[in-house]
């Protein structure tokens, strides 16, 4: 298992927790939670090793794009990087409007 942390300032604020996605075979969990600190803090297990510069770099396109000041882990078992970029924007839509998706 490995585990990969990045930290990137943000300024906008989610409203309420998020979880979406189920930990399974090539699929992957996120939750969310607001923080008052100005960044973003992105935590991730994963049974896939070797992958860290993919990571960074979805996780990076994701904060450029969304900005969202929060506190999000990533449970992963293989997902594809363009499932984790569905499952981010799916995460933060739940985080501003409500309504988990499982």
């Amino acid at each position: 298992m490995e585990k990969l942390i990045y930290s990137f300032p943000a300024s906008k604020t989610v409203e309420q927790p998020a979880h979406v996605g189920v930990v399974g075979s090539g699929d992957l969990e996120i939750l969310v939670e607001p923080t008052d600190e100005n960044k973003t803090v992105v935590e991730i297990r994963t049974g896939i090793t070797g992958f860290q510069d993919t990571w960074k770099k979805v996780i990076e396109r994701f904060v450029s794009q969304n900005d969202v000041s929060a506190r999000i882990r990533i449970n992963d078992f293989g997902a594809t990087p363009g499932v984790v970029s569905i499952r981010l924007a799916q995460a933060v839509e739940v985080s501003t409007n409500g309504t988990n998706h499982n």
